[in-house]
């Protein structure tokens, strides 16, 4: 945990995400990622120079038109004393049961980030922590290259000029192994999954081929965000 702890702060201050005065949305699906991120975050608040304001939001999909139990997470934030937000969607419905979506994800991801910009700004945020580490950077660059022909990522902070709204990624110098690794010390009231497309991704896929890659080539999520660096790519630069 403690491991995670530094290199969040060193994403932090390697990019400025968090300014004194800040209200900070943090989205929470439930997953061990955003569940690590809230976590994490809720321990920086306490000693951290920039004094900051947390709100922890969850998107109800509402599978087969059932509410969610976030029993859990709210206990979780009572416990640091952070606001929790859980706002209904009809997400589920509309994507699997009305447009039927074959390739359901992209449409998924794209509703869930204009509701969740909606709920911050409706809650008085001013910006957004997501919870994409490092080796989530990897597969979008992997997916850019090999789907859409392209070289890009995500950026570790991103300001929505159209929303006046700030996306942050504490967790990017963090790897996927580490969260897992410390969940044997660390417990967290993780949710899971009930998308009918879970684990048939191809994020899934590129996490697969990166897995193969490193077997003969070292660690390559590690140096795909290193070259991310070194170019200045999609402002990676610190």
């Amino acid at each position: 945990m403690r491991r995670i702890l530094s290199r969040v702060r060193a994403a932090v201050s390697d990019y400025g995400m968090i300014k004194d005065g800040d209200k900070i949305a943090v989205g929470v699906s439930g997953g061990k990622d955003s569940l690590m991120l809230l976590k994490v975050l809720c321990e920086l608040k306490r000693f951290n120079s920039e004094k900051f304001e947390l709100v922890a939001i969850t998107l109800d999909m509402r599978f087969n038109g059932k509410d969610g139990d976030f029993s859990g997470i709210k206990k979780m934030c009572d416990e640091y004393g952070v606001e929790y937000v859980v706002k209904p969607t009809d997400l589920y419905e509309i994507i699997f049961n009305i447009r039927k979506e074959a390739s359901p994800c992209s449409l998924c991801s794209r509703m869930r980030r204009g509701i969740l910009h909606d709920t911050a700004k409706e809650l008085g945020c001013n910006k957004i922590a997501l919870g994409h580490h490092l080796d989530d950077a990897a597969e979008t660059f992997m997916m850019n290259l090999l789907i859409e022909s392209r070289i890009g990522c995500f950026a570790p902070v991103t300001y929505l000029s159209r929303k006046d709204i700030t996306m942050i990624r504490p967790l990017v110098y963090v790897r996927e192994r580490e969260i897992e690794q410390s969940l044997e010390r660390v417990e967290l009231p993780i949710i899971k999954s009930a998308c009918p497309a879970n684990e048939h991704t191809k994020r899934e896929d590129a996490k697969l081929l990166l897995r193969e890659l490193s077997k003969t080539y070292g660690d390559v999520p590690e140096r795909i965000v290193g070259a991310l660096q070194r170019g200045a790519i999609d402002r990676w630069e610190k």
